[in-house]
C-alpha cells in the first residue's frame, strides 16, 4: 500500500481557526488572518473541543492511494462527502495484481489463495479474447489490485479516520487510516490533534466493545 497527499488547502489550520472566530466577532476577516497564529490555534483547538467541526470543513486534502483491494475501495465509497477518481478496469487492462490478507498466511493458506486469484485472472484472459474487457472483467475478484485519488475536507476526515482507525475496521482500511492520518497532522496538526478513534480520543467506545484491547478500562 502507498499512500501520498497530493495536494491540501495552505495553511489549513489557520484558515479554519479564522472561520472559528469570525463566527464571533465583528473584525474583518483580514483582521482576523493578521492575529496572533497561537491565539487563533488555541481557538480552533477550542471549538473542536466543544464539537463544532463546521469550521475544518474549508480544507481538504487529496491522497494518492495505490496497491489496494476493490475490496478496500469499496469500503471506502461508503464515506460520502468525497471525490473519489478509480482506475478503471473497463479501460485498463488488468494485470495480475492483488492483495493477500494477513490472515491467510498466517493460517498457512497462502497457496491455496495464489491458486484461486491466478484460476480468477486465468479465466480474464480467456475471456477478454471473446468479449468485451468491461465483460470479461467479471471474473476478478474482490482482491484485484487498484487505484485511486481521493479529495476530502477536514471534517469527513475526521470522521473517517473516527471509523476507520477503530480496531474493529477491516485490517486494510485501517492500515489505510492510520496512513492518512499521519500525512495530514503533518501539515495540520491543530485540526488533527485528537483525530483517530474515540477510544483514544475520548476514552469511549460506541460499540461498547469491552473484549477488544483498546477498550478505555477506566
Amino acid at each position: 500500500m502507498k499512500v501520498e497527499l497530493l495536494a491540501h488547502t495552505p495553511e489549513a489550520d489557520l484558515l479554519s481557526a479564522t472561520a472559528a472566530k469570525l463566527t464571533h466577532s465583528p473584525s474583518s476577516i483580514q483582521d482576523l488572518r493578521t492575529g496572533d497564529p497561537r491565539e487563533l490555534e488555541s481557538i480552533l483547538r477550542h471549538v473542536l473541543r466543544l464539537g463544532h467541526e463546521s469550521v475544518v470543513e474549508h480544507a481538504s486534502y487529496t491522497f494518492g492511494i495505490s496497491g489496494v483491494s476493490r475490496a478496500l475501495t469499496h469500503q471506502l465509497v461508503r464515506h460520502r462527502i468525497a471525490s473519489y477518481s478509480q482506475q478503471s478496469q473497463r479501460y485498463v487492462e488488468a494485470e495480475v495484481d492483488y492483495v493477500v490478507p494477513p490472515s491467510i498466511r498466517r493460517a498457512g493458506l497462502e497457496e491455496r489463495y495464489v491458486e484461486a486469484m491466478d484460476a480468477a485472472w486465468r479465466a480474464y484472459h480467456h475471456l477478454k479474447q471473446k468479449v468485451p474487457i468491461e465483460d470479461a472483467r467479471y471474473v476478478l475478484p474482490n482482491a484485484a489490485g487498484t487505484a485511486l485519488m481521493v479529495t476530502m475536507n477536514a471534517r469527513s476526515l475526521l470522521n473517517f479516520f473516527e471509523l476507520r482507525c477503530c480496531l474493529h475496521a477491516q485490517w486494510e482500511i485501517r492500515a489505510l487510516a492510520w496512513k492518512m492520518l499521519r500525512l495530514v497532522r503533518q501539515t495540520s496538526p491543530a485540526i488533527f490533534e485528537r483525530a483517530g478513534p474515540p477510544c483514544r480520543t475520548r476514552q469511549h467506545c460506541p460499540m461498547d466493545k469491552s473484549d477488544c484491547r483498546w477498550y478505555p478500562h477506566r
